[in-house]
């Protein structure tokens, strides 16, 4: 797997976008996110928290963590120190644990908001309804240690990218319609995570601010981890 020369070609296709590259490395050994660092790549994302704290501990300290798998309330104090962002938020009682992991940090710790917008009821995140439950709620308006900056979601695996933009464009309308409310000064909606390596030029094309790629940067996942 040609490494520099994939980060090349993303740095190129982003160049003229208001877009960047998260690049996931989950599953991958601290030699090959040297490599891509050297290459200019500062933000990794990763889905487990004990790898994240492994190569937060391993790598230059100037590296924006990204955590984007499903996060357990009770794995938040791990990366709480240290965390850019976390994509994954997708209840309110782990927003709250965030909050009070982020106060004992002395941070006030970036969070994105994770939407349900694919067909499979595996997917984790938050339906409409919930996601105006949790910006409209006074408990959420009082937290002083986290702060809202937009939204995420994973789109359907399948072929079909008809279905695919549609999701896409679900999510984009969504992120426009909750940035023109009147919101909280802890929620601002800066940040609209969607696109992987399969599909992130549609995401790109409909408005995604970070696209999470791995396996187009880095190879196949590496399974038996």
């Amino acid at each position: 797997m040609d490494i520099k020369n994939n980060i090349k070609e993303f740095q190129n296709y982003l160049s003229d976008k208001s877009c960047r590259l998260v690049a996931v490395s989950k599953t991958k050994p601290t030699e090959l996110l040297q490599e891509a660092y050297n290459e200019g790549v500062r933000i990794f994302g990763e889905n487990k928290v004990q790898e994240l704290t492994d190569k937060y501990e391993a790598l230059p300290k100037d590296i924006e963590w990204h955590m984007i798998g499903h996060l357990q309330r009770n794995k938040v104090k791990y990366i709480a120190p240290f965390v850019s962002l976390i994509h994954s938020v997708d209840t309110f009682k782990l927003l709250k644990e965030i909050n009070k992991q982020g106060a004992k940090s002395e941070r006030v710790i970036s969070c994105l908001l994770q939407i349900h917008i694919a067909k499979e009821e595996t997917k984790f995140g938050l339906s409409e309804e919930e996601l105006s439950e949790i910006i409209n709620s006074e408990e959420t308006k009082a937290f002083e240690n986290i702060k809202i900056v937009g939204l995420m979601g994973m789109a359907t695996f399948t072929d079909n990218k008809d279905q695919i933009r549609k999701e896409f464009q679900y999510l984009k309308n969504l992120f426009d319609k909750t940035a023109s409310l009147a919101l909280p000064e802890n929620i601002e909606m800066q940040e609209l995570s969607m696109g992987m390596s399969g599909d992130y030029s549609l995401a790109v094309e409909e408005g995604s601010t970070l696209i999470r790629v791995g396996s187009a940067i880095f190879g196949a996942r590496n399974y038996d981890k």
